[in-house]
């Protein structure tokens, strides 16, 4: 009797995890309608099917294409009591239209509205490799299982669960409104271009282009070597130049949807323009020229540091490299720049780059995936850290908009939960980046989690406290990239291999030594300072009027300098360490408290629930890790007593 009551215990909880949600539905509704909606109605289309299968209301629903309705992805949503008619231009306006209507019925709030997104471009930046691997990724493999596609003839198969993931995947995109994917790594292998991968692109192109997605490629500028054995990959060589347009046209008679390449070159070790004493004006406008008469655009990277600049502060050589060239790029040459100057740091002043280029078109790279942020173990939300971005940079200075992806296998496809909220929040964004990081979490937690104000309330609170906590236990005041090597997890500030090149030890970026920390790059030091627009060029090299949040990235600093606060700066110092730790045991807390409600049964999610739970312990862990690594090392220096 008494095993089988242990039988019979383990099987409900069986079924009860069985039941529970695993994040693999994200933020969309799951729940289809038993028989397609009979009250929506208008032009066929993507959004007609989503609003058949999942708009759950009585109000018939109109969807009508209208030429006049405004340009591109733009859309309309006019609801009364008799009707809802969501109208665009395009058959993109209206799946936008759709998905917004089906998150104000999951939000409860359907209402009037018109809507424009900020870009035209909003992308996703995939780091995936075709051996399954993903760079930065945290969250399993990649997605697209290359091995899994088979050619057959002149098609490719791919097994239906394979094309229904990728579907769900682009469901997901579409839903915030990202238009355009980069499906694999920028440290591009030539074999991208291959025939056979060409055509497997294709087949996920297919499948994404119902969507409004549009498929991108990372290219490797030296493919004409690798794929055809050419001597050369020089873009003035007219050989070479011959070989990208035969490429190029090859790609669109196959892809006729297809957006064109992001460029990786001469940035550590791809090759690129500057092998053959070429510009990146050259290489671009190679690409570009072939690109041109499919409608194709080339987004070249500007994260671009090494051998040209030797003995050159690392954080003013993107624009040493690229405003002497500004103003020679062709018009479907974008250049595009991640958020801060460096390597998306947890926090990094804005790039000058955005200051500096003015006849280029910019967009802005911002990293979902959490390489610098505690990768896919640590709860921080980073839409507080986009938009202090975007409170220096004004969205009309850009063209477009990309994101690193954290997306992975994964069943929950982040790795963590809450990483889930990152890729939502960069869809908002890139929509609409006037949207609070509030109201963002606020909607992700009730799309995701519950509408129930007992855990939405404290789980926004948290999320809009996590990434300034974040910084506090991993480096704050301005401290940078001072993490273990190569894969940047942990803090290693006394950091140093003389194998690597200085600029890759943490050492480089924090200067502690017995009178003081930080990296001076004002007036008196690299001068990094003069490539910032006023007032942030006089404010950010004056000590005294430089904000403390970024005080030890432009100055070195004597530790017994007096702060704001009447500390001085290594009291400062314990005290963010101290801070940061004290606000993840709160996270925690907060988490442990909701324990019950995320059990009830109308909640039913123990999963989740124990999942976060574990990722919290760690974060707290890894936390004290950051705090007492960082104080003992600096205090070496300083001499002083940590706080108690």
């Amino acid at each position: 009797m008494k095993r089988l009551f242990l039988f019979l215990l383990v099987a409900c909880h069986l079924m009860l995890v069985a039941k529970a949600n695993d994040g693999s539905s994200l933020w969309l509704p799951t729940e289809r309608n038993a028989t397609p909606s009979k009250v929506v109605k208008g032009s066929k289309c993507k959004a007609l099917e989503e609003l058949k299968n999942f708009y759950k209301g009585s109000t018939p629903v109109l969807l009508r294409l209208d030429k006049k309705a405004g340009a591109g992805d733009a859309f309309r949503i006019a609801a009364d009591t008799q009707q809802i008619t969501l109208t665009a231009s395009t058959t993109s306006g209206l799946l936008y239209a759709a998905y917004d209507l089906l998150r104000m019925q999951q939000l409860g709030d359907i209402r009037s509205k018109e809507e424009q997104p900020a870009f035209d471009l909003r992308l996703l930046n995939h780091w995936d490799n075709l051996d399954g691997s993903v760079e930065r990724g945290y969250a399993g493999k990649s997605i697209w299982k290359w091995d899994d596609m088979q050619i057959v003839g002149k098609n490719v198969s791919i097994a239906p669960e394979l094309q229904q993931h990728i579907c769900d995947y682009a469901r997901a995109n579409a839903s915030i409104g990202i238009n355009g994917i980069v499906i694999n790594n920028v440290n591009a292998s030539p074999k991208m271009l291959s025939d056979e991968i060409l055509r497997k692109v294709k087949a996920i192109g297919d499948l994404l282009e119902p969507y409004g997605i549009r498929t991108y490629l990372s290219i490797n500028f030296a493919s004409p070597m690798a794929l055809d054995s050419l001597p050369t990959a020089d873009p003035l060589d007219s050989q070479v130049r011959l070989w990208w347009q035969k490429k190029v046209d090859e790609i669109y008679r196959l892809m006729p949807h297809f957006g064109g390449f992001l460029v990786k070159a001469n940035s550590e070790g791809q090759p690129g323009p500057g092998d053959y004493h070429r510009t990146h004006a050259d290489g671009a406008n190679m690409l570009a020229d072939a690109l041109q008469p499919h409608g194709g655009i080339v987004m070249w990277r500007c994260f671009v540091y090494g051998a040209n600049h030797k003995g050159e502060d690392r954080v003013k050589q993107a624009v040493s490299e690229f405003q002497p060239l500004d103003g020679q790029f062709r018009e479907n040459v974008i250049l595009q720049t991640k958020n801060g100057p460096l390597d998306f740091q947890p926090r990094e002043p804005y790039s000058p780059v955005f200051d500096q280029i003015k006849k280029t078109p910019n967009m802005v790279e911002l990293q979902i995936t959490q390489e610098y942020t505690g990768q896919s173990r640590h709860l921080v939300y980073l839409a507080p850290m986009w938009k202090e971005f975007f409170s220096y940079v004004e969205p009309a200075r850009l063209r477009g908009i990309a994101g690193v992806a954290n997306i992975g296998d994964d069943t929950n496809w982040c790795g963590h939960h809450f990483s889930q909220a990152n890729w939502y929040a960069f869809g908002r964004l890139a929509w609409n980046p006037q949207l609070t990081s509030e109201a963002i979490a606020r909607e992700w937690l009730q799309l995701t989690f519950t509408h129930d104000e007992n855990f939405v309330r404290p789980m926004t609170e948290v999320m809009l406290a996590s990434h300034e906590a974040c910084v506090d236990y991993m480096m704050p005041l301005g401290l940078h990239h001072i993490f273990q090597f190569d894969h940047h997890y942990g803090p290693d500030p006394a950091g140093f291999k003389p194998e690597y090149p200085l600029e890759w030890c943490p050492v480089y970026y924090h200067q502690a030594d017995t009178l003081g920390i930080g990296f001076n790059r004002s007036s008196t030091g690299t001068n990094a300072t003069s490539q910032y627009r006023e007032p942030y060029c006089s404010q950010y090299d004056n000590l005294a009027a430089c904000p403390e949040n970024l005080l030890l990235w432009f100055h070195h600093v004597p530790w017994d300098y007096q702060m704001k606060s009447g500390r001085t700066l290594w009291q400062e110092l314990c005290a963010h360490y101290d801070r940061g730790v004290a606000e993840v045991d709160r996270f925690h807390n907060v988490w442990q408290q909701l324990r019950p409600l995320l059990l009830r049964a109308d909640h039913n999610d123990p999963r989740r629930w124990q999942e976060v739970e574990e990722r919290l312990l760690h974060q707290q862990e890894n936390a004290r890790e950051w705090r007492q690594t960082c104080l003992d090392y600096f205090g070496s220096f300083s001499r002083m007593p940590q706080n108690q």
